[in-house]
This record gives C-alpha cells, sequence and structure tokens, in this order.
C-alpha cells in the first residue's frame, strides 16, 4: 500500500493487466468501498474514470471517494465471478449489493429429545433438531401447529423425559392427556416406538404431505369401529376432520408440481426483493423475502443469484433438483441445480404467486419507511422519479395544470403543487379563464402557464422542477411553446399525461413513453392529477352554483349584477338572505330593491 500511495490513480489504472480478475476500491481510509469482475481489468477499470451520461448518481459519488484500488488475477472469468462473490461476503463493501434483512421468521422445530416435542422458534441452533419452514408469517405457522397437535397426540410439555426417568416414575400425566391431545408417554401409557410412529406423521404434515395421516386416521377410525370402540372412533372422524379443514386452509399449488423451488425478483430503485417459496407435493411449505441493497453496476443476474445463495446458506440448506427462477441466477455457483424460467402453465402461475408475494413485502417495507423516516422516503422517491420520468434533476417541486369548463361555459383551471411527492395544498391556485371565448382548451392553458409563469419569473420566485400538463400531444405543444416564449423551456422539464395514465408525452416526441406500472412513479403522477381534476372540478361547480344564483338574482326587477353581487358578499347564500330581515336587505341595496328581494324570493 505504501508504492501505491506514491502512485496517482490514473497510474494505477494504466498499470491494470488485461487479464480478467477482480478489482478493489478503497477511500482514503484504506477501506474497500466496492468489489468488481472483469474480463479485461484495465478496460473495466478505465470506465469508471470516463465522464459517461450512462454513470448513475451513486457511480458518480463512488468514484469521488477512491483513493486507491487493488486487484487480483485469475484465470478465467469464471474465476473472477467465484471470487468476487466470495469478497463481497467477506468484506461487505458499501456500493456492492448487500443484505438488508433484519427480520426473523418464525420456525417449527422438532426437537432433538428421546421423545420430540414440536415447538415455534424463530431461532436455528444446530442442536441436531429438525427445522421445518420459514413461515411468511405467525398466522401461518400456528396453522400448522393446530393441525399438528388436534390430529397427533404429541406431548407438548417442556419436562426432561427419558426411558430411565419414566420407568423410575418420576413424571405425571397433565391436562392434555386429559384432553385427549397427548398419548401420555411420561407415564408408559405410550411406548417409544409408537411415539417416533407419531413424530413421523408430524414430520409428514411438516413436509406438506397430509397422506400419511390421513391413512393413519381413517384406519384407526375403522379398527375402532369395528371393535365397537365407537367414542375412540369418534375422536379419530374428528381428528380426521381437522385435518381436512387445514387441508382446506394450506396454500395447494397442484398435485403434478411435486417437490420444487422457486424464486423470483423484484427490482424496486435501490433495493430488491428475492422471493423463495419451497414445494413439497404440490403444497407450498416455506416462504422467504431477502432483501437487498442495490449497488452500482448491479444486474438482475447478480442481484437473483446473491439472494438465492442467502437463502441456500440461511435457510432452505439444499436446493431441490429443479428451480423455477424469474432471472437466470450464475449457475456455475450451484452445482447439479436446474434452473427454468416458465413461460406458461402452473409453473409460470406459481412465479406470478412468488412475485405477488415480494410485491407485499415490498409494500409493507415502503409502508413502514413512510412512517418512521419519511426524509429517507422521500429521497428514495425522488431519485426513483427522476429516472423513471427521464429527468436532469429530482423533481422535488412538481405544479400540474388541468382545465375544466361545460360546454364552453364557465371556464376555469387549476394549478396543483406538490413537493417531495406529498400535495403543498396551500400553494394550490385557480385561474379564471379571461381572454378565451369557449371551449378551446388549448388556448387556456396558454394563458394560464403564461399568467403562472410570467408572475413567478417577474417576483423572482422558485420556478418547479417539473410542470405536468393534463392532456396529450396538443397541450403539451401549447403549454411548450409558452415556455418557450418565457425562454424558460430549457430551464423547466415538461411532460403531457395521456388519457391512459402510464403513458407521458415529451416536448417534440410524437411518441408516447410508458411508465413502469409497478413503480412509485405512477402512482405518483396518478395523484397528481387526481388532485388536479379535483380541485379543478370543485373551483368550477363553485362557480357555475355562484353565477346561478346570481342569475336567479338578477331575475328581481331593480336587481342588476352589482346589486346582487353585493347581496351575495353581504349574506353569502341566497337561504341566508331569505332569513335576513327587511332592515338588514335595506342596508345592503336600499329600502325599495329590498321590499322587491323579499316578495321575490319566499
Amino acid at each position: 500500500m505504501a508504492e501505491q500511495d506514491k502512485i496517482s490513480l490514473k497510474e494505477q489504472v494504466a498499470m491494470l493487466p488485461l487479464l480478467p480478475g477482480c478489482y478493489l476500491f478503497e477511500n482514503n481510509r484504506g477501506e474497500v468501498i466496492y468489489v468488481g469482475k472483469a474480463k479485461r481489468l484495465r478496460n473495466r477499470v478505465r470506465s469508471y474514470f470516463v465522464e459517461s451520461k450512462e454513470h448513475s448518481a451513486k457511480v458518480r459519488v463512488m468514484v469521488r471517494q477512491i483513493a486507491s484500488l487493488r486487484h487480483i488475477v485469475v484465470d478465467s472469468e469464471m474465476d473472477a465471478l467465484l471470487l468476487e462473490n466470495s469478497l463481497i461476503k467477506s468484506l461487505q463493501p458499501r456500493y456492492n449489493i448487500l443484505l438488508k434483512d433484519d427480520k426473523t421468521y418464525p420456525w417449527i422445530a422438532i426437537t432433538a429429545e428421546e421423545f420430540p416435542r414440536i415447538i415455534s422458534t424463530r431461532r436455528l441452533v444446530r442442536d441436531g433438531s429438525q427445522y421445518f419452514g420459514p413461515y411468511g408469517s405467525i398466522s401461518a405457522q400456528k396453522a400448522v401447529l393446530e393441525s399438528i397437535h388436534t390430529t397427533i397426540p404429541l406431548r407438548r410439555c417442556r419436562q426432561k423425559m427419558s426411558r430411565e426417568s419414566i420407568d423410575r416414575g418420576r413424571h405425571s400425566v397433565c391436562m392434555q392427556y386429559h384432553l385427549g391431545n397427548c398419548a401420555g408417554p411420561c407415564v408408559g401409557h405410550c411406548s417409544r416406538e409408537k411415539y417416533v410412529e407419531y413424530v413421523a406423521l408430524a414430520t409428514s404434515i411438516l413436509k406438506g404431505d397430509l397422506r400419511p395421516v390421513r391413512s393413519y386416521l381413517e384406519g384407526e377410525m375403522m379398527a375402532a369401529s369395528r371393535e365397537l370402540r365407537f367414542e375412540e372412533a369418534g375422536q379419530f372422524k374428528a381428528r380426521l376432520e381437522a385435518l381436512d379443514r387445514y387441508s382446506s386452509r394450506s396454500v395447494i399449488v397442484s398435485a403434478k408440481i411435486g417437490d420444487i423451488d422457486c424464486f423470483s425478483l423484484l427490482v424496486d430503485g435501490d433495493e430488491a426483493y428475492c422471493n423463495f417459496l419451497r414445494l413439497r407435493n404440490g403444497s407450498i411449505t416455506a416462504v422467504h423475502t431477502a432483501t437487498l441493497s442495490v449497488g452500482i453496476d448491479s444486474d438482475e443476474q447478480s442481484l437473483i443469484t446473491l439472494g438465492i445463495q442467502h437463502i441456500v446458506e440461511n435457510i432452505a440448506e439444499k436446493l431441490a433438483p429443479t428451480v423455477l427462477v424469474s432471472h437466470l441466477p450464475h449457475e456455475a455457483l450451484f452445482e447439479g441445480v436446474e434452473f427454468v424460467v416458465p413461460q406458461r402453465g402452473e409453473k409460470h402461475d406459481l412465479l406470478e404467486f412468488s412475485l405477488r408475494t415480494a410485491k407485499t413485502v415490498r409494500a409493507e417495507r415502503l409502508k413502514n419507511l413512510e412512517i418512521h423516516n419519511p426524509e429517507r422516503h422521500a429521497d428514495r422517491l425522488m431519485e426513483a422519479m427522476r429516472r423513471e420520468l427521464r429527468l436532469d434533476r429530482e423533481p422535488r417541486h412538481i405544479e400540474c395544470f388541468d382545465n375544466s369548463n361545460l360546454q364552453g361555459t364557465n371556464p376555469v383551471a387549476s394549478c396543483v403543487v406538490f413537493r417531495n411527492g406529498k400535495p403543498s395544498r396551500k400553494e394550490y391556485r385557480h385561474f379564471n379563464i379571461k381572454t378565451v371565448v369557449g371551449a378551446d382548451d388549448f388556448a387556456s392553458m396558454r394563458e394560464i402557464l403564461s399568467r403562472r409563469y410570467t408572475r413567478l419569473l417577474e417576483e423572482g420566485a422558485e420556478l418547479p422542477d417539473l410542470i405536468v400538463v393534463d392532456g396529450g400531444k396538443g397541450q403539451l405543444s401549447s403549454a411548450y411553446a409558452v415556455l418557450e416564449e418565457l425562454g424558460i423551456a430549457d430551464k423547466v422539464p415538461i411532460v403531457g399525461l395521456a388519457k391512459r395514465l402510464e403513458e407521458v408525452f415529451y416536448p417534440n416526441d410524437p411518441m408516447p413513453y410508458y411508465l413502469s406500472r409497478t413503480g412509485e412513479p405512477l402512482k405518483v403522477i396518478c395523484h397528481i392529477r387526481d388532485e388536479a381534476h379535483r380541485f379543478g372540478i370543485t373551483h368550477h361547480r363553485n362557480k357555475r352554483r355562484k353565477n346561478f344564483i346570481t342569475n336567479e338574482l338578477e331575475q328581481i326587477e331593480g336587481i342588476g349584477t352589482k346589486s346582487a353581487t353585493e347581496l351575495l358578499r353581504a349574506f353569502r347564500t341566497i337561504s341566508n338572505i331569505r332569513k335576513a330581515s327587511l332592515e338588514e336587505i335595506a342596508e345592503v341595496v336600499g329600502m325599495a330593491r329590498a321590499k322587491r328581494v323579499k316578495e321575490k324570493i319566499f
């Protein structure tokens, strides 16, 4: 490192070989901030230090922190992949893909005891116990435990039990035995061999195979019935019904699919979600979603590879021979496994179910993030909107315009303002169209944008980061022409919203740009449009109502527009005018006209 300190970063890059390997970027404290792989080290590393519009903001920030670099040459690109994976796990560099899981999921364990218990746990302890799961929720786990306890008479007590302690009579039966929920191994009513059979039946339930338990219960019920032990037969029948109820509640995908694992990847800005489903005998027996922090140069293949590795090492232990995936991982890291991307049929439906589960986890995480860390949520949302709408800066300040008229009458317009993705209602503005006659939406849009931004420029006020026009290419062209006249077309980006919510138009581009239907930017755009509609329509209705009332007053002899306006300003509504005394009305329009008003509106 001492020699590298004397050599400039540019010289270090120039000295790199054109061979496969891994490179490590370090900051001025000697911390590794990024690990990457390359087929040709020099070409790949040099690309970071070349000015390019393709570089994201995160890449530019990282490059400014690089103080030195190291490299490791390997024999092949595949060796570089394996080495990169190992280095990322051990060093946890800030700008690489990192796991963000901070949640422990519920498991079911069969304890490693002479008379095993089946318990709920959130800790995996390598003590010989068998673990099943994880379960996506505690309610799902409880449903499985309830099914086992109501169908198989296993013990629930925490006594340290062995055949020696049983022979010495150190235990006594508990309430569960008297309720018929325990076979009573503690007092020798159930042999060790018979108890092991019960544990095997419980294991089959945990593996998603209910057939052995159903066969056992049906056989015992029939045997008890033949021997006229009807009370016992009734107990077995009740357990069989409980098993059927559990079967109807469990997620049965298809008996044709058999044993298979499934992984789906959902990328959302700086985070990604890798969902895992385990199927045994056509039933989902485990669900888990790993949350990843997306690093620089992160592609779907690298993200899903890390997600699968994490789940295999910490949860699944071993993958099924066939694994369904939404994106193909680096298969060299998983020997003896066939990865398949299904295009249709039941397996494709299973993959879609996995993706919906990942979306649910994302929605819960975003909700918690917005509640507990609103500033971070706003930063993340603004960066996502900048990227999705192809803007040069984050749209922290957005203004949206909408026109409203009824067959050309009472034309009005509205301007709603959003800051950091949320409405700033105190900055909303109404516009009464003054220079346009009839229903000319294009001319109305030109008028209100000209009035709005001429005033802001004269006052030296802040211009928005983005202007949104509710309308297609025609409305957008009219609005953009105003910005050109005012000389701010290159300072403020503007987009037009088509009738289809995901379609966005840009100036001088005849083709629409389609926003992602699953991303947050589309939700914000929809919210902005809805607010502009609501605010504009409310003002339009109020204006129509006021004009209707004014016209009603003007029909009274001697009451003109001025008198009608003064009456409404004083009493606000016709109802208040009806309730007012003759003297109160006379104070506004005089006694003679007050008498006419009283005669006509009562």
